[in-house]
């Protein structure tokens, strides 16, 4: 290999790890927005001059006067002042401004390394799905935002959800992109634990939707207490059979059943998840040698810190959701499937005799 081109695939791994930072940013980003409720601050999609905010007076009455047809002022934030109408709209624009500049951050280099015929094939066909993930994220961002502009005062739950999922989605890409191109140090082990590396995954991928759903419902505000929901270990509003009804579901911010439906499940997951990690965590120290081991302290330290985060964040979740908390747990969350993702990774089944 040319110097020219050993210099060149160093720059890629450290423009592939640029990018997926950025993404993870972006995703602590769009919690944040949702926590503070920024999302509808905003009402206009422009690409251009969306990159630019009011810079006088007249300016920002003009994008006060329109958030001042949305559901969400009439119906909750009437009467806001214009200091706090500009706290939320940095948040979604700081939001907006960092989702165009990774779209610098990629185009630009993608170009001059495609010019350089510095990419190779694999790398090319994965940042393909980097590119169509990018797509549908920023599309069903766009539907979101839209959803609370017209329908309700929020932004309607389920579409944040798939958001939230394709932001997930994007990053995984990236980080296997990322690892692909160093070439990973992979591991030869008894195909059982590759299969509990599934069953863990699809664990915590359920879970990441339920903590899309509880952020999007703002289910944690309805039952701020633990161990038990409001006194109850299940909410009698889901045992009533009369509750499971298609307007409770589509229509969730009328009634309380979604939210304690949303929030028990998440919980007690977040139980299940607790435990099949910590005896998966123990058997794998004791099965490997001490270059290994790293890993059961990992997924241990993370979810420990994790669910002591969620709690913190559900029980000081009166009359508004804990920020700095609520965005650490939706952090860790992303960093605790990455890790189960490369395990996933270094104990492929071609790799497993």
């Amino acid at each position: 290999m040319k110097p020219k081109n050993i210099r060149d695939q160093k720059l890629i791994t450290y423009w592939l790890f640029a990018g997926m930072l950025m993404v993870f940013v972006q995703i602590l980003l769009g919690g944040i927005t949702r926590l503070t409720g920024s999302g509808l601050s905003i009402t206009r999609w422009d690409i251009v001059m969306g990159s630019i905010p009011p810079l006088n007076p007249g300016q920002w009455e003009e994008a006060f006067n329109l958030y001042k047809t949305t559901p969400q002022y009439q119906h909750i934030n009437a009467g806001m002042l214009l200091s706090e109408f500009k706290y939320i709209f940095f948040w979604e624009f700081f939001h907006r401004l960092w989702a165009r500049s990774m779209g610098f951050v990629f185009i630009i280099p993608f170009v001059f390394f495609l010019i350089r015929r510095s990419l190779s094939r694999t790398v090319l066909k994965n940042l393909f799905w980097v590119i169509v993930l990018a797509a549908l994220a920023a599309i069903f961002g766009w539907i979101m935002v839209a959803s609370g502009l017209i329908e309700r005062p929020w932004v309607n739950a389920y579409k944040l959800t798939i958001h939230l999922s394709l932001g997930i989605l994007l990053f995984e890409t990236l980080f296997y992109t990322w690892l692909n191109h160093r070439s990973y140090q992979k591991k030869n082990l008894n195909r059982k634990w590759h299969k509990a590396v599934i069953a863990l995954l699809f664990i915590a991928g359920i879970q990441v939707i339920f903590g899309g759903l509880m952020s999007g419902m703002k289910a944690a505000l309805s039952f701020p207490t633990w161990p038990l929901i409001s006194g109850q270990w299940i909410p009698s509003l889901i045992l009533d059979t009369n509750h499971w009804n298609s307007n409770n579901f589509l229509l969730y911010d009328q009634s309380g059943f979604m939210p304690a439906l949303v929030q028990f499940v998440h919980r007690n997951l977040a139980y299940v998840l607790f435990i099949v990690t910590s005896v998966f965590a123990v058997k794998w120290y004791l099965s490997n040698d001490h270059s290994w081991r790293w890993i059961s302290f990992i997924l241990l330290g993370i979810i420990v810190v994790q669910i002591s985060l969620g709690i913190l964040t559900l029980i000081n979740s009166i009359g508004y959701i804990p920020v700095v908390y609520g965005s650490l747990h939706q952090g860790l969350g992303i960093l605790f499937i990455t890790a189960l993702f490369y395990l996933h990774l270094v104990l492929k089944p071609e790799n497993i005799k």
